[in-house]
């Protein structure tokens, strides 16, 4: 049976509130998957995917990258939100690191299989955490920003996968370029899935808003779903 909890962890005296699903008939400890939400900051929508998560066999935790469960309504609330971390990447990496260290202190997680999954600046968020070259197997990014976090690169231990959306008007194709190069030059094992047709926030149903570049996808939302279990499927088996 799935279940269903609440925690709060700490980061530098600042209070966070995560969401997390296991399935309690799988007694042995389980693969553990992060969540980072988009600018929005945590939703009903991440908490589903933990629970998608745990009916897959892992423990899906959705991590609070804002501090007290906070969220904005618009567009302005959620950069002023969002302005912070994306100006501020190591204190964006800082937030991070305390949410892995909270999923690792689980006792339903496996602390040496770890991976991370973030949505639009939580796929910045994931590469970031992979970036730092933290202990976890793979990072995904949907539909995320791609832009190096500006400091010196380190040895990244994660296999990457990265879904894109061919039509995304937020992420310059010389950004693409940029991260395919550091992947190349750190010798990571990366992938990189494009989907065309597909804009910005295509695996979110509520996105539509084409003069911004957020529209929903149904296929892209199901291709990249399915191409992240495999790669899951592949690095906690390995």
């Amino acid at each position: 049976m799935i279940q269903k909890k609440q925690i709060q962890y700490t980061d530098d005296g600042k209070t966070f509130h995560g969401f997390y699903a296991f399935d309690d008939a799988i007694k042995e400890k389980k693969p553990g998957v992060l969540i980072v939400h988009d600018w929005t900051g945590v939703t009903e929508f991440n908490w589903s995917k933990a629970e998608k998560l745990a009916e897959l066999g892992y423990v899906g935790f959705a991590l609070d990258m804002y501090g007290n469960g906070a969220n904005g309504e618009t567009k302005e609330e959620k950069s002023a939100l969002m302005k912070p971390l994306i100006d501020d990447r190591k204190l964006l990496l800082q937030r991070l690191q305390s949410a892995l260290k909270a999923i690792k202190d689980l006792p339903q997680v496996d602390a040496n299989r770890i991976a991370v999954m973030g949505y639009c600046f939580g796929g910045l968020c994931a590469l970031d955490l992979a970036r730092s070259g933290a202990d976890i197997l793979g990072a995904v990014s949907f539909h995320g920003n791609l832009s190096h976090p500006g400091f010196e690169d380190k040895v990244i231990r994660a296999k990457v996968l990265v879904l894109h959306g061919f039509d995304d008007p937020l992420v310059p194709r010389n950004q693409i370029t940029d991260f395919e190069q550091e992947m190349i030059r750190n010798n990571v094992d990366w992938q990189l899935n494009i989907y065309g047709g597909a804009m910005h926030s295509f695996t979110n149903p509520l996105a539509n808003d084409p003069g911004f570049g957020t529209v929903y996808n149904a296929k892209a939302d199901h291709r990249s779903w399915r191409a992240m279990k495999d790669f899951f499927g592949e690095i906690f088996s390995s």
